[in-house]
């Protein structure tokens, strides 16, 4: 993969001139993350609930999708039995956590400590490849934090059920002054 080749100095100061360009966009995300995280620690309750729910929606609405797209593949005589299958399950899962969300909350607490050790992994890996002068070691702390955040969720689910949305809310909140 080319777009990932450590070392080379014409790729580093592309990507370095794309990070410029863009500040705005970086300043914006952050600023959308500490809003996130002042919400998450003001409402714990209330933005744990809603993340649920926004998820059983979504697996909701995705799954209805899926179960068109079958009865189109169908009609035009394609494969459709794994799309109607894909939807199926989707609007299981959905009404699952729809009427049990302290389940969806355990899972989506795992869901979330793999995003956050797979997004700092990425982190860690675009810092390299950054120039030191273009914030390489906000990126390397951003990653750091966020293999921290994921490794806490795993070794105690429990817990980090209970407080969740304060991790989250601590996430959003030191990514988004980073």
């Amino acid at each position: 993969m080319t777009w990932f080749k450590l070392g080379d100095a014409a790729l580093s100061d592309a990507r370095n001139l794309m990070l410029a360009g863009n500040w705005w966009i970086v300043a914006l995300r952050g600023v959308l993350a500490i809003l996130f995280g002042i919400g998450a620690f003001v409402l714990p309750g209330a933005t744990i609930l809603a993340l649920v729910a926004v998820f059983a929606a979504f697996a909701i609405l995705d799954g209805a999708l899926s179960i068109a797209q079958a009865v189109r593949g169908a009609r035009r005589q394609e494969r459709w039995a794994l799309l109607l299958l894909n939807g199926l399950v989707g609007i299981a899962i959905g009404v699952a956590a729809a009427i049990w969300p302290d389940i969806s909350i355990l899972a989506f607490v795992f869901i979330m400590a793999a995003w956050a050790l797979m997004s700092g992994a990425v982190m860690l890996g675009t810092a390299i490849c950054l120039k030191t002068s273009h914030g390489r070691w906000l990126l390397i702390l951003g990653a750091i934090v966020s293999i921290l955040y994921g490794g806490l969720l795993f070794v105690s689910p429990f817990l980090g059920a209970l407080v969740l949305t304060w991790w989250i809310g601590a996430h959003a909140l030191v990514l988004g002054v980073i």
